[in-house]
């Protein structure tokens, strides 16, 4: 070999640039540091994400959830907005998981891609790790994928899993719910990341006014802080997070035997964005309730008397919330009722 000869690089000729990885972690290092505390040990880097539980629980549960951004990713790709993804990503898990009573602990990211771009990249990251701090949870840790002929053109998928503790004695399954309970539902952005499959479907037909695309690619709500505090300022029976299969599919998972929620359909109006869908897209109210939020982000049944209090702590947070049902007792053949 020559000194004018440049040695080939076989897997970049495949499509895979190991510098464009290596240029992209050195990009993200400080958003992602910003998001630890004592908690974890050591950074960046390494093969695996350390995280010290400590001596705060008596007899701790550890909680895990797994999810995705689904196709809001391709529509946010569309309109150069896939900087706000790394929200929806991050809520998508924690919101499941404060359901449970669970404050989030860490979060792990993955991205694959046809390609690396580094600075599209790291915005996606970057979005990750404000969303990590906002809910008191680390970012511990991540993976890149670039796969060439497997993800056709531009095209790529965010995963996220996190993981989460609660004191067994406090944890929140719904074994409490009874009858005269009511739901109290908060305020979604939008869509969150459920519905987008058929809102491209919808948008390819019908133009939106930039209103209503600026609702449908809003990051999704992070409940974490909100209903970490409500629940130590009141007893919640139960949640659920509404997200695919909509109020009709979620609300039910957290009832037991002959538990029955029934909802006032005019206890809320629905946002501009789900009209425009529904109208756009000749969507029945049944199947609207059944594959959106339909404004309604997050649904926790508590005490009548508990009520105020709790609308004054969300209201601290800067959500709306409604008074939107009750649950009853009654042997129906579903166990959710709108009226």
């Amino acid at each position: 070999m020559t000194s004018k000869t440049k040695p080939t690089d076989p897997y970049a000729k495949a499509g895979v640039n190991i510098e464009m990885g290596n240029e992209l972690v050195k990009s993200i290092k400080a958003s992602v540091n910003a998001t630890h505390d004592k908690r974890v040990l050591g950074g960046i880097g390494g093969f695996a994400g350390l995280f010290q539980l400590g001596s705060k629980y008596k007899n701790p549960v550890l909680v895990g959830c797994a999810d995705g951004v689904g196709t809001k990713v391709a529509l946010s790709q569309t309109h150069n907005k896939i900087h706000l993804t790394g929200q929806d990503l991050v809520a998508m898990c924690v919101n499941d998981m404060i359901t449970c009573g669970a404050e989030p602990l860490f979060f792990l990211d993955y991205f694959a891609a046809s390609k690396l771009e580094p600075k599209s990249t790291a915005k996606i990251v970057k979005g990750i790790a404000t969303a990590c701090k906002k809910s008191n949870c680390a970012l511990l840790g991540g993976e890149t994928a670039e796969m060439p002929g497997h993800y056709a053109k531009n095209n790529f998928d965010l995963a996220g899993f996190s993981v989460g503790v609660v004191e067994k004695s406090r944890l929140i399954d719904g074994k409490s719910i009874k009858s005269g309970n009511i739901l109290l539902g908060i305020e979604s952005s939008g869509p969150h990341s459920n519905g987008y499959s058929l809102i491209r479907s919808i948008i390819k037909k019908h133009q939106p006014p930039d209103s209503i695309l600026q609702a449908l690619l809003k990051p999704t709500h992070l409940y974490t802080l909100p209903i970490l505090e409500l629940i130590k300022k009141i007893n919640v029976k139960g949640m659920a997070h509404i997200t695919g299969g909509g109020l009709t599919e979620n609300i039910p998972r957290i009832l037991r035997g002959e538990l029955v929620a029934k909802v006032s359909l005019s206890s809320w109006q629905l946002p501009k964005a789900f009209k425009w869908l529904q109208e756009k897209g000749r969507i029945s109210q049944a199947e609207m309730l059944k594959i959106f939020n339909c404004g309604i982000g997050m649904v926790c049944i508590i005490d009548q008397a508990d009520l105020v209090k709790a609308q004054k702590v969300l209201s601290n947070h800067k959500l709306r919330t409604f008074e939107i049902g009750s649950i009853i007792k009654g042997n129906f053949k579903e166990q959710i009722q709108y009226c």
